[in-house]
């Protein structure tokens, strides 16, 4: 059967590059992809599918084997994209102005789409049902996954499992990685907001200065990491930005400070959150502010459960060969895939999008983003044979 979807996944190559392109030149932004959901839509009717919205502008389908009732694993893909100015000079770079797909989330919806069609051929071949989900809102929060939950996305029926694939541009083309266990941190936006009392800079002793009290509690917060999580707790804190209207002889009545806190322990990360409001209210009460510290919470931690993450390995092993399988470190970066491992077995892998000798190296969230469109071929066809081998089985 390895054999037989290769083929097939040859086959529908130059269509999923083909949608890949389209998605690419239409990137659409979180929550707002109305017109990705139509095609979606189109191209699932093409294949004889029936999809349902979810969440607005997500997109759900099932591909129903001989006795469908028996198991259902999900297969997810993103459709979103960012607000990112493309600097490509590609025949199919983006058409809307400051949108682009910089992420990969047009390869990932273009290689479920493949994989949709492959299974659909081999429906009267597995038991089961393949349970597809086009989400949005992957790259704000409160997350299309959550509200895909939300609404239902798993239920009706429920996936005993769920799959999911990213790009990787730093994994060359031809090769995936995988990770059991731990894998992605949860994600936490910070914004802190210390209140002094401004006045002349020459008078120091007559104000409050928050911009004093503000580097305190940078310098202070960083002992969450170094002296609370320990080496086994992966932990981040990283503040990117503070605002003071001052200037050089103008202390400010206040400063903004924005960060991001990042771990993968549920326990550790509500711990740290109490920590860190304790330490920044107290910092600026004993210098005589203020501080107001919100912590928008964001994605949870993603676990890839072992037991299915080690079956989907070897999966890809069988479809790709050994050579082309690596592994995966801890990636502190946060992904929305998170909440489904938190609702079931799960597993997340990277699909290596790299080329250097096409010049295709840019990072993920950069202009000049892109992805060797070779990968597609083994993005659908991988896909495919990991559902149809659950359900095999």
């Amino acid at each position: 059967m390895v054999d037989r979807i290769k083929v097939l996944a040859k086959a529908c190559k130059e269509e999923v590059i083909a949608v890949r392109r389209h998605l690419h030149q239409h990137p659409e932004l979180s929550f707002k992809e109305n017109e990705t959901a139509v095609f979606i839509e189109k191209k699932l009717k093409e294949y004889g599918l029936k999809p349902e919205r979810k969440a607005d502008t997500g997109v759900v389908a099932l591909i129903k084997g001989r006795n469908p009732e028996k198991k259902v694993v999900a297969l997810r893909a993103d459709m979103d994209a960012l607000p990112i100015t493309e600097e490509n000079d590609a025949v199919y770079r983006s058409q809307n102005e400051g949108i682009m797909h910089a992420c990969g989330h047009d390869a990932h919806t273009a290689s479920l789409l493949g994989a949709a069609k492959i299974l659909s051929e081999l429906a009267d071949e597995f038991e089961g049902t393949v349970k597809l989900l086009f989400q949005p809102g992957e790259e704000s929060l409160p997350g299309g996954a959550s509200l895909m939950i939300r609404d239902g996305a798993l239920k009706k029926p429920a996936p005993e499992a769920v799959i999911g694939q990213h790009v990787m541009p730093l994994i060359e083309s031809g090769k995936v990685g995988f990770r059991e266990g731990m894998y992605m941190a949860s994600c936490d936006e910070l914004y802190l907001t210390v209140q002094g009392k401004g006045g002349h800079g020459a008078m120091p002793e007559m104000n409050v200065d928050p911009v004093l009290i503000a580097a305190h509690i940078i310098v202070a917060l960083q002992q969450l990491v170094s002296r609370n999580a320990g080496p086994k707790r992966p932990t981040v804190l990283s503040f990117g930005g503070l605002r003071a209207d001052g200037h050089t002889n103008v202390i400010p009545d206040k400063v903004e400070i924005v960060g991001t806190f990042r771990a993968m322990d549920e326990e550790w990360r509500a711990e740290a959150h109490r920590r860190l409001r304790k330490m920044a209210e107290s910092i600026a009460e004993g210098m005589g502010g203020s501080c107001d510290v919100r912590i928008k919470k964001g994605y949870p931690y993603l676990e890839n459960e072992p037991v299915l993450t080690g079956r989907k390995r070897r999966d890809a092993e069988a479809y790709l060969g050994k050579e082309n399988v690596v592994d995966l470190d801890i990636w502190m970066g946060a992904e929305d895939f998170a909440y489904y491992s938190q609702e079931m077995p799960a597993c997340f892998y990277r699909l290596g999008s790299r080329n250097e000798k096409k010049g295709i190296v840019s990072g993920v969230h950069t202009p000049t983003f892109d992805i060797d469109e070779d990968a597609l071929e083994i993005g659908a066809g991988l896909m495919a044979w990991m559902a149809f081998s659950e359900l095999k089985n």
